[in-house]
């Protein structure tokens, strides 16, 4: 009976909100209720209300963006009889409700997410066995010597712990191909890293051939090894000492459960983050979706294998038959077929993981390109909302998830749209400037405003239509092909580890410029018909005012493809941690203050006379879990005298499979930091605030692009002086 009442009490509140949105009102009561709405979801911001509140706001914001759902449906589409507005009109429309539809299921995936889950440590006596895989393909040895050593060194009993270097740069294909230049490569990353994985006690294997890429890698893992469960590592992605600590004991709690995954850390600003400069102090893109989604998803039992920094379950692989391969986004697919099968996910919010992502903007793009095609070919080969197994909410998930990766069409349409009155006259959207007031107008606050309750610290206002820009115009045609042919994507591993010596502009800027160029000329084009056709004044302000905001985001980009110069892939971590500095065979007290993946700088006291650039010295200090201090040798690059203390910048110079350890215990063992980092940055500017704020960036960054540019046309001895 009490089943039967809730779905009473279910229609008569869907019955009851239908009545609200379908009521004939006049336009001057739509203003009021829209401004009523906004002024109540301010009030319940300001003050901070959580829980039951939250909702209501929400609620709220929802009943807004329905009523705008049935003014546009009903009244503002063009006649079908008019093809030459009806079409793009159309399309528009669908644009928008796609957006609606995002808009819903980031509602229901996200708008009461979990609480960050607690470490669960499982007892010493029943901590399983672990087999550690690190796949690579084409990595720099230096990068997988501290990957595969910060491996080694986790806090886990040794007898019950293995390290595997699964080597696809090595494989008998690759040292027997046609070309000898190839072969010859390939022969000598075959035996450099068999010597390091002797080293560093961590076997190594390869194999045959090269098929099914990192999904065919990992399964050759699987087929060698015999751990109950299996930790992947991405080759650039070095775990903290307690990974294994914080992970593993979930699985003694649910012998149902798969996967623990945990979220990336990335030392190093992606592009977006490198050009624009807001890297420490704006959360990371990645963040939304660590820091918010995915807690999301784990309050569904859908939270998913991402391809790294994650434990799972060897028979759980086994029922599925391993890793799948099908798609080139195979922890996602891995993730969905298991849920299908009834096994449980866990996703626990804490870096313990530090990796490297793209630093070039072409890198990012191939990346992203990588993950929008493999998301829509586990559209196309499993649709998840009829996938068998799944529960409702899962279902809807996974569509989330999936259907995200189709932004590139409404954010094109969402782009060009404006053009069609501005160039053309054409009437794609049926409505007076007081109904865009009263409808379009609030329904874009109440947009933002909900998008705001639901992201706060992790999305600053238009970042992610940023983001969303400047991928759309090289993914787009990717999303189309892979529709096209679903089985024509393969997999392409992401340059690790990049670095810019030279400020540039991107190789695949041009299309960035063009299209600036021309919003530009629909900007004047629309300043032009304001005064040349009063009559229509309140739709060219409506129209106009909307190209320039896609002009203000089109300028923005053009300071994310114009890469400035960055020589280090890595930035510094901040660290406070005691140590010896040996110069000149004399012991000075010292302090760490920062290190990265390449070196570190030191606080040191005592020393007389400024040590010159390029002198080796050695650095020694406790690693975790040990009593007795080591020893790494460092090469001095510069020096600042603070007074009574000398500041040392210095380069690692590991010698020894052991000064890999070393390295890797001075950045990747302590996650503290990582979380601390993470915490400075995020921080919620407000839609005011941050409107402006990013205003601000827009105009700066649209005049270094177009500086860029005009360099960039005076040749290549000139393009070297652009920072």
């Amino acid at each position: 009976m009490g089943h039967i009442g809730t779905i009473i009490v279910w229609a008569l509140v869907a019955a009851l909100v239908l009545l609200v949105i379908t009521l004939p009102i006049n336009l001057q009561t739509q203003l009021v209720a829209s401004i009523a709405v906004v002024t109540l979801m301010a009030a319940i911001k300001v003050i901070r209300a959580e829980g039951i509140w939250r909702l209501i706001a929400l609620a709220f914001g929802t009943a807004v963006v329905l009523r705008y759902v049935y003014w546009r449906t009903t009244s503002t589409l063009p006649p079908v009889n008019q093809l030459e507005n009806f079409i793009p009109g159309f399309l528009l429309y669908l644009a928008e409700m796609y957006s609606v539809m995002m808009l819903a299921l980031s509602l229901f995936v996200v708008a009461m997410p979990l609480s960050p889950r607690r470490s669960r440590t499982a007892k010493e006596e029943r901590l399983p066995t672990v087999d550690v895989f690190v796949p690579s393909y084409n990595e720099e040895i230096g990068l997988l010597a501290n990957t595969l050593a910060a491996a080694k060194g986790m806090d886990y009993p040794a007898d019950r712990l293995t390290v595997w270097l699964l080597d696809d740069g090595g494989t008998e294909q690759k040292r027997n191909a046609a070309s000898v230049l190839e072969a010859q490569m390939a022969e000598a990353r075959h035996r450099e890293l068999q010597a390091l994985c002797r080293d560093l006690g961590v076997n190594y294997l390869t194999r045959a051939r090269n098929e099914s890429a990192k999904a065919g890698n990992l399964n050759n893992g699987l087929q060698h090894s015999r751990g109950e469960l299996v930790a992947v590592f991405d080759a650039d992605h070095a775990p903290a000492r307690a990974f294994l600590r914080e992970t593993v004991g979930h699985f003694a709690d649910d012998p149902k459960l798969f996967l623990v995954q945990t979220p990336h850390f990335f030392l190093n600003p992606d592009p977006l983050e490198r050009n624009l400069r807001t890297f420490e102090k704006m959360p990371s893109e990645n963040e939304m979706f660590y820091g918010i989604i995915q807690r999301g998803l784990d309050k569904w039992n859908a939270a998913f294998f991402c391809g790294s920094a994650a434990v799972l379950r060897r028979s759980a692989l086994a029922e599925a038959g391993g890793f799948s391969g099908r798609s080139i986004t195979e922890d996602c697919e891995t993730a969905l077929a298991l849920h299908a099968r009834g096994w449980n996910s866990v996703y626990v919010d804490k870096p313990l993981i530090a990796g490297l992502q793209p630093a070039t903007f072409a890198s990012f793009i191939g990346q992203r390109s990588r993950w929008a095609q493999g998301m829509m070919q586990i559209m196309r080969f499993h649709f998840p909302l009829f996938k068998r197994g799944l529960s409702l909410p899962q279902r809807l998930s996974y569509m989330s998830s999936t259907l995200f990766w189709l932004f590139p069409f409404p954010r094109t349409i969402f782009l060009v749209a404006p053009l069609f009155y501005l160039f053309f006259d054409l009437q794609i959207f049926m409505a007076s400037g007081g109904e865009f007031l009263a409808y379009t107008l609030a329904y874009m606050v109440v947009n933002l405003m909900m998008q705001n309750y639901l992201y706060g610290s992790f999305r600053w206002p238009w970042i992610s239509e940023l983001y969303e820009y400047v991928q759309t115009v090289h993914l787009l045609p990717a999303v189309v092909s892979v529709m096209l042919n679903p089985a024509k994507p393969t997999f392409k591993v992401t340059a690790k580890d990049e670095s810019i010596s030279v400020a540039r502009l991107s190789e695949l800027s041009r299309p960035f410029f063009v299209i600036f160029a021309v919003l530009f000329v629909a900007f004047l084009m629309s300043i032009y018909r304001f005064h040349s056709e009063p009559y229509k004044a309140d739709v060219t302000f409506v129209v106009g005012g909307w190209n320039l905001f896609n002009l203000i985001i089109a300028g923005c980009a053009l300071g994310v493809v114009s890469e400035r110069s960055e020589r280090a892939a890595s930035r510094r971590v901040a660290v406070k941690r005691r140590c010896t500095f040996n110069l000149g065979g004399e012991d000075h007290p010292a302090t760490l203050e920062n290190v990265s993946a390449h070196g570190a700088r030191l606080q040191v006291f005592g020393v007389d006379a400024d040590p010159a650039r390029g002198e080796t010295a050695f650095l020694r200090f406790t690693p975790y879990g040990r009593e007795k201090e080591e020893t790494l040798p460092v090469e001095i690059r510069n020096t600042e005298n603070l007074g009574n203390i000398l500041a040392i910048g210095c380069r690692f110079m590991p010698a020894e499979a052991r000064h890999h350890s070393l390295v890797a215990d001075l950045i990747f063992a302590n996650s503290n930091q990582w979380s601390d980092f993470q915490i400075s940055r995020r921080s919620n500017p407000g839609l005011t605030r941050g409107s402006l704020w990013f205003l601000g960036v827009a105009a700066y960054q649209t005049s270094r692009g177009l500086l860029y540019f005009l360099r960039s046309m005076r040749g290549p001895a000139k393009r070297e002086t652009v920072r």
